[in-house]
C-alpha cells in the first residue's frame, strides 16, 4: 500500500552517506583484522625438562605400568578363584595402565641438530630444543624439524642478461631453519619452498645485471661475483623469511654464455682483446718513434727535414706495428733520388 504524505513526513529519512573515495578503500588488516592468507606464527619453547628429571618419570611410569600389570593378572586369577576384590585389582590395575600410559606420552627423544614442534590436539604451544630424553606437556604431539646447515645447488637457468643476452646461470645456496613454527606451519614443504625461491631469485638477478662490459654504476655478472652473490643472498633471504628460514651464504656456481651464441661473444670477445693489444703496440711505437726523433735532433746527429722525418716516422711504425719479421733494406742513394 502506498505511503501518504502525512506517513512520508514523519518517518525517519536514512543519512546520507558520503561517497568512497577509490584511493580511500578500507584496509582488511586495520582495526585489529589478521590476514587469512599467511599463518602468523613465531617460534615459542616449551615448557620441559633435562634428561634428569625425564629418566626419573621412566623409571616411575614403568614401576606404575608393572604393578597395573601385576594387579590385572592376579585379579583375573582370583576373579576364577572366586575371591574377593578381585573386580576391584582389575579395575584399579586398568585405571593405572591407562595413567601411565597417558603420562608416557610426557617423554620425548630428541636428537642433537634437531627440535621438537609440539602440538596440543592441533594447537601449537611450543618447540622443544633441549636434547636428549626430555618431558614435555603430555598429549602433544612432535614434529621433528632439522635445523642443521642444509646446502643445495639450483639447476641452471637459462636466462637473459640485462642486454637481452641469453646466459646459463647457477648457484648454490647455504641455508638453515631459524624459526621452526614457521617452517612447520606458513609453508607446505619449507624445502621445496626455499628451492624455488631461490631460482626465482637468481632469475631476477640474473636479468639485472650486464654478463660483461658493464656500463657506468653497472656491475657485472662476470667480474662482478662476490657483489651479485651478495645481492642474490639478500634477495633470497627476503623471500624466505615467511618460512623461517636463514639464508648463510649464496655463490654462482656456474656461469657462462648459451651454446647458441657462445662461438659469437668468443670471437667478440676476441677481437676486443686484439684491438686493446694492437691499442697498446701502437702507443708504444708513437712514444718509442718520439723519443728517438728527440734524441737525433738533440745531439746533433743528423739533420732531417719535414720529408725525411716523415718517411724516418714511417719505417718505424711499419718495423715496430707489423705482425711478420720485417726485413731491412739498405738506401745507398739519395732520398730524394
Amino acid at each position: 500500500m502506498p505511503a501518504t504524505d502525512d506517513e512520508s513526513a514523519t518517518r525517519p529519512r536514512p543519512a546520507a552517506q558520503s561517497p568512497v573515495h577509490p584511493n580511500e578503500l578500507i584496509d582488511p588488516t586495520e582495526h585489529g583484522a589478521k590476514n587469512p592468507a599467511r599463518v602468523d606464527i613465531t617460534e615459542t619453547h616449551v615448557r620441559s625438562s633435562g634428561s634428569s628429571a625425564a629418566f626419573l618419570v621412566a623409571a616411575l611410569l614403568l614401576a606404575a605400568m608393572a604393578g597395573s600389570i601385576v594387579l590385572i593378572v592376579t585379579g583375573a586369577i582370583a576373579v576364577k578363584a572366586g575371591g574377593p576384590l578381585a573386580v576391584l585389582r582389575i579395575v584399579v590395575g586398568t585405571i593405572g595402565v591407562g595413567i601411565a600410559s597417558l603420562l608416557a606420552t610426557s617423554l620425548a627423544i630428541v636428537s642433537p641438530g634437531e627440535t621438537s614442534v609440539r602440538q596440543f590436539f592441533g594447537k601449537y604451544v611450543g618447540t622443544a630444543r633441549r636434547t636428549g630424553l626430555i618431558l614435555v606437556p603430555p598429549l602433544t604431539l612432535g614434529k621433528k624439524v632439522s635445523i642443521k646447515v642444509h646446502n643445495f645447488e639450483t639447476h641452471e637457468l637459462k636466462v637473459n642478461d640485462l642486454d637481452g643476452n641469453p646466459v646459463n646461470i647457477a648457484a648454490i645456496v647455504v641455508w638453515q631453519v631459524a624459526d621452526t613454527a614457521r617452517a612447520v606451519f606458513a609453508v607446505e614443504d619449507y624445502q621445496e619452498f626455499i628451492e624455488a625461491q631461490a631460482e626465482s631469485a637468481l632469475r631476477h638477478v640474473a636479468t639485472t645485471h650486464p654478463y660483461d662490459e658493464p656500463g657506468p654504476g653497472v656491475t657485472s655478472l662476470r667480474g662482478g661475483t662476490d657483489l651479485v652473490s651478495s645481492e642474490l643472498a639478500e634477495e633470497v633471504a627476503a623471500r624466505v623469511a615467511l618460512a623461517g628460514l636463514e639464508i648463510i651464504e649464496v655463490r654462482i656456481s656456474s656461469l657462462a654464455y648459451a651454446p647458441e651464441i657462445a662461438q659469437a661473444m668468443l670471437q667478440r670477445q676476441q677481437a676486443g682483446a686484439v684491438i686493446a693489444a694492437r691499442e697498446q703496440i701502437v702507443e708504444g711505437a708513437v712514444t718509442m718513434v718520439d723519443q728517438a726523433l728527440r734524441r737525433l735532433e738533440d745531439g746533433d746527429i743528423v739533420a732531417m727535414d719535414d720529408e725525411r722525418r716523415a718517411q724516418m716516422v714511417s719505417n718505424l711504425l711499419v718495423v715496430l706495428c707489423s705482425d711478420q719479421r720485417t726485413q731491412p733494406v739498405v738506401n745507398t742513394g739519395s732520398l730524394y733520388a
